[in-house]
């Protein structure tokens, strides 16, 4: 069955190698579908990868100007996407430090160094305009449809840990107000810094650091076997974020960047604070009081998290302190000098 073309979606991004030039050219019905080896020798972390994959996952929010609904379930993307998963998570797998239990990588989350080097105490203490409105044009591909990754695991849960997650969701969502959904809030924060808010438009500007942080948490959500660790990311995003998202109140603040910029984190700052407990007693307690077993997966999950975020983190940090811009194509009115990756 073929089904209406997409005339809504954003439209499909510049490849950038033969793996998402032969994913996107399959989309639009002018090309095979990539071999499988060709998947399996890609670079893990590369840009020809991410954006392969990230694409494949699209599918399954928004989609894209041009391609049919039915692509979603195409069952030799299906293929294709499965063998760009293994080799993704196979590198994550073998590159994550994990904790010994739950507990130990909660702990861990829940300290705050004193001295700390990260891209928001960057933004806090020194970050320029230009910083923070690359970091949100980043930030986008997430925050644009923030929650709905995580929305993927609620039909997986079960009791406690199925009406917590639901809970933290519906803030997320607004509860029940559309003016306060966390993707429009952060649409708002888009507009006070002059950024388009159009969704997926900043998608040939990501990194494949970024785009690694929103496929992790894509990964994890769309298969079922991979729960706990999705519970194990959502718990990452939302201990470290009030904390995180206080930093950048501040740096929205510092800067002028407006009132809908502040707010935004802002609001993130006491949200966060209280879906902490609830993520940390009632989500992963509840999940783990009915299947014990996948304690290890949650571990991973947090862990995970934090190994594609400080590889996103590296690579910021590296660009701005040289200078330049952490964009493929930078921003009007943005970095000192230009940097194509």
């Amino acid at each position: 069955m073929d089904l209406d073309h997409n005339r809504e979606g954003p439209k499909l991004p510049t490849a950038r190698g033969p793996l998402s030039a032969a994913v996107t050219e399959y989309l639009l019905g002018a090309g095979p579908l990539p071999r499988p080896e060709t998947a399996a020798a890609a670079s893990p972390y590369g840009d020809d990868l991410h954006l392969a994959l990230y694409v494949c996952y699209e599918l399954h929010y928004r989609g894209f100007a041009g391609v049919s609904a039915d692509r979603e379930w195409d069952p030799d993307l299906l293929r294709t996407r499965a063998a760009l998963e293994h080799r993704f998570l196979s590198a994550v797998r073998a590159g994550t430090r994990v904790h010994a239990s739950v507990e130990d990588a909660i702990a861990d989350l829940l300290v705050e160094p004193a001295d700390g080097s990260g891209v928001t105490h960057f933004l806090r203490d020194e970050g320029e305009l230009w910083h923070l409105r690359e970091y949100a044009a980043l930030r986008s591909l997430y925050h644009l449809k923030e929650a709905d990754p995580h929305a993927w695991v609620l039909p997986r849960l079960h009791g406690r840990a199925k009406a917590a997650m639901a809970a933290v969701e519906f803030d997320e969502y607004g509860g029940g107000r559309p003016d306060r959904v966390h993707a429009r809030l952060f649409a708002e924060l888009m507009t006070d810094l002059g950024l388009d808010t159009t969704y997926g438009q900043y998608l040939d500007a990501a990194s494949a650091e970024a785009l690694a942080t929103v496929n992790l948490m894509s990964l994890f959500g769309l298969h079922r076997g991979l729960r706990g660790a999705l519970v194990g990311h959502f718990a990452s995003v939302e201990i470290t974020s009030s904390p995180g998202s206080r930093r950048l109140a501040e740096a929205m603040r510092r800067t002028g960047a407006g009132p809908a910029a502040e707010h935004f984190y802002d609001e993130h700052v006491e949200a966060d604070a209280v879906h902490e407990q609830v993520v940390r007693h009632e989500v992963i307690g509840g999940l783990l009081e009915q299947e014990p077993h996948l304690a290890e997966d949650v571990v991973f999950g947090i862990d995970a998290t934090a190994h594609v975020e400080d590889r996103f983190a590296a690579r910021l940090l590296a660009d701005w302190r040289a200078g330049r811009s952490s964009l493929r194509t930078p921003l009007p009115g943005g970095a000192p000098l230009s940097h194509t990756s």
